[in-house]
């Protein structure tokens, strides 16, 4: 069993060896530097970090990625989307919390995206800090709509025909954020986590009411009356018609 577990991020590597479990529940970030110490801080939300843990967890079969994340590097967050693309594993993505800004990218390279009842998503722009005269302004404009690109490519394709470039701008524009449900309309979302087991329920409980029904009409079943006396009146509207027709002799 490979166990790796520290403050906000922990990749487990079940006992069959067969299955990954990855929890990203912080901001994704690249390696740090201690200046007092002088000491590389290891990020174990960065591309070089899952890099490692794919390249020591050996053939495994199935990825299960967990996310809580407000986002963070997009360098280190594509490096991590396009990790997870290669890998021939079946990948699924359970949206725990927020998975918001690249946290929202990385998904996108699962086969599944799960989210809960209560899970947010939030899809905006690149963004970066900029500092220079007018050229390297300008520069700066035309490079983050080109990293821009690089996202709204990751959305597209996992969308297929839910969503369109013209949607998916507006939805950028306005720094969206997307319930399980409209992650699901759009095509960012596969499954709404136990709706699928509520709904199975639900219909079991309607079928069976239905067995019930249906067993109870079998073993109880209606008298066939025969068409001759259909038309016979009850004792109860015999006596209606013979206290009605006393009352017209009376007057």
């Amino acid at each position: 069993m490979i166990e790796v577990s520290k403050q906000m991020w922990m990749i487990k590597q079940q006992l069959d060896k067969s299955t990954l479990d990855i929890y990203l529940y912080d901001n994704i970030a690249s390696d740090s530097y201690d200046w007092w110490s002088g000491e590389t801080i290891q990020s174990e939300t960065s591309a070089k970090y899952i890099k490692e843990v794919l390249g020591n967890s050996g053939d495994v079969k199935f990825i299960n990625l967990y996310i809580n994340s407000y986002g963070g590097d997009v360098k280190e967050g594509l490096g991590i989307y396009n990790q997870l693309k290669r890998s021939n594993a079946y990948k699924t993505a359970y949206i725990d919390g927020f998975a918001c800004s690249i946290a929202s990218v990385i998904p996108m390279a699962c086969d599944k995206v799960v989210m809960g009842v209560n899970a947010l998503m939030m899809v905006h722009h690149a963004s970066m800090y900029v500092y220079g005269n007018a050229e390297e302004l300008r520069k700066a404009a035309n490079d983050i709509e080109v990293i821009d690109s690089s996202s709204c490519s990751s959305y597209l394709e996992k969308a297929g025909d839910k969503l369109n470039d013209e949607t998916l701008k507006q939805l950028l524009d306005n720094q969206t954020w997307l319930n399980a449900a409209q992650c699901i309309e759009y095509g960012l979302a596969d499954e709404i986590a136990g709706k699928e087991e509520n709904d199975n329920i639900i219909l079991a409980k309607q079928q069976y009411s239905q067995f019930i029904k249906q067993g109870l009409e079998q073993n109880n079943p209606r008298p066939n009356v025969p068409e001759q006396f259909n038309k016979n009146k009850t004792n109860a509207e015999k006596l209606m018609q013979i206290f009605k027709n006393e009352n017209l002799e009376g007057k």
